[in-house]
């Protein structure tokens, strides 16, 4: 009988001598704080690694199963957090340095988390940029593992892999409590959306996205695993992703894509305009405009990085769950010195989660007090040892902090919103990630605080 590759991995950790070896080998001459890298395959496989999800260290988790693509990584051999107006021009200094000195034998993949709002801080770093200690990957229908580790740290190495990669506990369900909505709390966020309107007839913004945040509590601490399992099922073409930092938990599924690069091929979307069961569909006039806005402001921000102007391809329907966007797919040429976090830097706030134009819509949004938690439409991704990789905006979001969740959603608002269908559309966003929750309950049924 085959076996699994957990069993695979493990054996290849059982080998101490080995392993130091190869490390060794490869780290000579490397400076001490050099990551050094190992790749194992693990063989044929469709495993998404979720039963290796650990309860008390940090962890990343990217999987698109449309794709057959699942990632998670485990713990840190390096990590970078920072914030500010020049976050993105640090990540990507130090991503360079990393690679001058990074020692592998078939690559591996950092991952990166972001917030919103360039100078928030707790719970989550504002930006986040670490490489695992150990990659699980399947993709293609094969399975590996890159292990890595400071080349100062190498004789230490493998007991520290082993202990990764102990059998967790058992998942345990948690009771999800939620206060039911008051017409207090919703019309003040409905006048917020007539405020936004304001300042749209004003003609000082052409588009406002404003947030809703839902709080809900726990009775036990959350599994991420079987959640995140139920939304592998429910919105497969959807990145489903995950960061713990060994106390709290942010995770989500995302349908849009802010950046993607291979070698010097970019692409990007426009994912804009919403529709669900009973709400006016994708043709309607606001949803046409605001997909406009946001096609227009990207073109705008990716042409000076490319060769020639990029080009967007007619706007089609796409499916996220419940609910469903208008989509036009993006592409262009990177400038032979362009990088994936320049193209990020650009596009980021787009105005599908800010507003447009970017400066007066996010100054209008700081002045009314706009907040949002943890990484929530800021961005989620990962890069490999080329420069290559993808950044997906970070939305259908939660945040687990204790016995404390916290869900967010956004809606777009353009002249001709109605602010009771704007709120209408921020709880079919609720409902996406509240289907994985609470698989057996709709909306109505949660359990009243």
């Amino acid at each position: 009988m085959s076996s699994s590759p957990f069993e695979r991995l493990r054996r290849c950790l059982a080998d101490d001598v080995g392993l130091v070896l190869r490390l060794r080998h490869l780290a000579r001459g490397a400076p001490a704080s050099a990551p050094v890298s190992l790749s194992i395959p693990l063989g044929k496989g469709s495993e998404n690694w979720l039963a290796a999800l650990p309860p008390s260290v940090p962890y990343w988790y990217a999987a698109t199963p449309t794709t057959g693509s699942y990632r998670l990584g485990l713990d840190h051999a390096f990590h970078l957090s920072t914030n500010g107006a020049h976050r993105f021009a640090t990540l990507d200094n130090s991503f360079s340095g990393l690679l001058r000195h990074w020692r592998h034998e078939d690559g591996g993949l950092l991952f990166c988390g972001f917030a919103f709002d360039e100078h928030s801080a707790a719970p989550l770093p504002n930006a986040l940029l670490a490489l695992p200690a150990i990659l699980l990957e399947t993709r293609n229908g094969a399975c590996r593992a890159v292990l890595s580790v400071p080349a100062a740290r190498i004789d230490d190495a493998p007991a520290r892999w082993r202990k990764l990669l102990q059998p967790c506990a058992a998942s345990q369900g948690s009771l999800l409590r939620r206060a039911p909505p008051t017409p207090l709390a919703e019309r003040a966020w409905m006048a917020r959306v007539n405020a936004a309107l304001a300042e749209i007839e004003a003609k000082r913004c052409d588009k406002l996205v404003l947030s809703r945040s839902q709080r809900l509590m726990l009775d036990a601490p959350l599994a991420p695993g079987p959640v995140l399992a139920r939304l592998l099922d429910q919105q497969p073409e959807s990145l489903i992703y995950a960061h713990g930092d060994g106390g709290r938990c942010f995770f989500g599924a995302t349908p849009e894509t802010l950046a993607r690069r291979q070698r010097q091929h970019l692409e990007t979307e426009a994912l804009a305009g919403t529709a669900w069961s009973g709400s006016p569909g994708l043709d309607d006039p606001k949803n046409r405009h605001e997909q406009a806005l946001v096609v227009r402001a990207v073109l705008d921000a990716l042409t000076p990085l490319c060769v020639a102007p990029p080009q967007a391809a007619a706007a089609t329907s796409r499916a996220a769950g419940r609910i469903s966007h208008l989509h036009s797919r993006i592409t262009g040429t990177l400038k032979p010195d362009g990088t994936l976090l320049d193209v990020v830097r650009a596009l980021h706030p787009t105005p599908a989660v800010g507003g447009y134009p970017a400066t007066a819509a996010l100054a209008w949004l700081s002045r009314h007090g706009e907040n949002r938690a943890g990484w929530y439409s800021g961005g989620f991704g990962f890069l490999d040892h080329a420069g290559d990789g993808e950044f997906r905006v970070a939305l259908r979001s939660a945040l687990v902090d204790g016995l404390h969740l916290q869900l967010q959603a956004g809606a777009g608002i353009v002249a001709g919103s109605d602010p009771a269908r704007e709120l209408a559309e921020t709880e079919a966003k609720f409902a996406t990630l509240l289907a994985a929750l609470l698989p057996e309950q709709n909306d109505a049924q949660i359990d009243a605080a």
